[in-house]
């Protein structure tokens, strides 16, 4: 299968190795032409994925439509508030057969859509599929054990890929949800800039536990309310992402958290990072979508005071800890 992977992120970057392990001839397409360059060259993405091989036989590129044309499977691994402007120039080479893939874990400013949403209204005639999971890219390209979940509407369009990225290393499961991946994978990272906060401060493992668990429930509130299944919550695109990036030092967003609750600016911890914090621009779009559903969700309300408006991360956990009354 020839597949075209747009986007020479961490991810991008791992899931064309993966692609290329399984057999399928891959093109990746870079977006900066000193990193394209250098990645020939070496075969080592040195900005997002460093130290990982990349095969002789991926076709690295900085012309999309060398990429995407002709090919059968066609993932995206942009950051969202790039995959619209992207998916639009790339669209005019993609075959109409072809299967589109989102690997993006993020929601459109503005608009509030999901991936798939973004790229059905740009490639409508096409089949399109997300993944999503607890999948780290450094563990991933050290050749460690993981576990991901594709969603897509047509049935057969989520088996053969499926059967195209499966490994034994790398577990595939397949799912009809796709609401449900998408916005499993979006939202916790919202969750898991909370997390940095309780972990740079000390706060327990109580304090996480709880947090994580209270995280998927408002979670799977907004959700259900726009349209996913609720059981798609407690699995690998739900509690599952979220307690990887809620536990793990690799974590863009836990990072986000950490350096949060150690009194530095946003704009500053931003600018210090290569790679983009989905969460911070996920957490806008879901406090929009909370309130246009009319979902309670106290964690992501107090993250949004803490990133936007400077709220004392002290404050926002005292407010959240002092909430009326409830049952679970």
């Amino acid at each position: 299968m020839k597949v075209g992977v747009v986007g020479a992120g961490a991810w991008g970057t791992t899931l064309s190795i993966l692609l290329s392990e399984a057999g399928h001839e891959i093109g990746l397409w870079v977006y900066e032409e000193e990193l394209c360059g250098y990645m020939i060259e070496n075969r080592e993405n040195k900005w997002y994925l460093p130290k990982a091989q990349i095969p002789v036989a991926i076709n690295i590129s900085s012309s999309l439509q060398e990429i995407v044309e002709d090919a059968e499977l066609v993932l995206f691994s942009v950051p969202s508030k790039h995959l619209s402007s992207i998916a639009l120039k790339a669209g005019e080479w993609i075959s109409r057969d072809a299967a589109v893939l989102s690997a993006t874990k993020g929601l459109e400013h503005g608009t509030g859509n999901r991936m798939s949403q973004v790229l059905g209204e740009i490639v409508p005639k096409n089949k399109i599929a997300v993944i999503s999971g607890p999948n780290l890219s450094k563990e991933i390209s050290r050749g460690l054990p993981a576990v991901t979940v594709v969603a897509c509407e047509d049935v057969d369009t989520a088996k053969g890929i499926q059967s195209a990225i499966m490994l034994e290393r790398f577990r595939v499961y397949t799912s009809s949800d796709v609401a449900g991946v998408e916005l499993g994978g979006a939202l916790k990272n919202i969750i898991a800039i909370a997390a940095g906060i309780v972990d740079e401060l000390k706060l327990g493992d109580n304090a996480k536990a709880g947090l994580m668990v209270r995280g998927i429930a408002e979670i799977s509130r907004l959700g259900v309310a726009m349209g996913a299944r609720p059981g798609t919550f407690a699995g690998l695109s739900g509690i599952g992402d979220l307690i990887t990036t809620c536990q793990s030092k690799l974590s863009r967003n836990h990072h986000v958290g950490e350096n949060i609750a150690k009194g530095r600016c946003l704009d500053e911890i931003l600018s210090g990072m290569r790679e983009v914090a989905e969460g911070v621009g996920t957490t806008k779009v879901a406090v929009e979508l909370a309130k246009k559903h009319n979902v309670e969700m106290p964690i992501t309300q107090e993250i949004y005071r803490v990133l936007f408006e400077k709220k004392d991360p002290y404050q926002a956990i005292s407010d959240l800890m002092t909430r009326k009354k409830k049952k679970e």
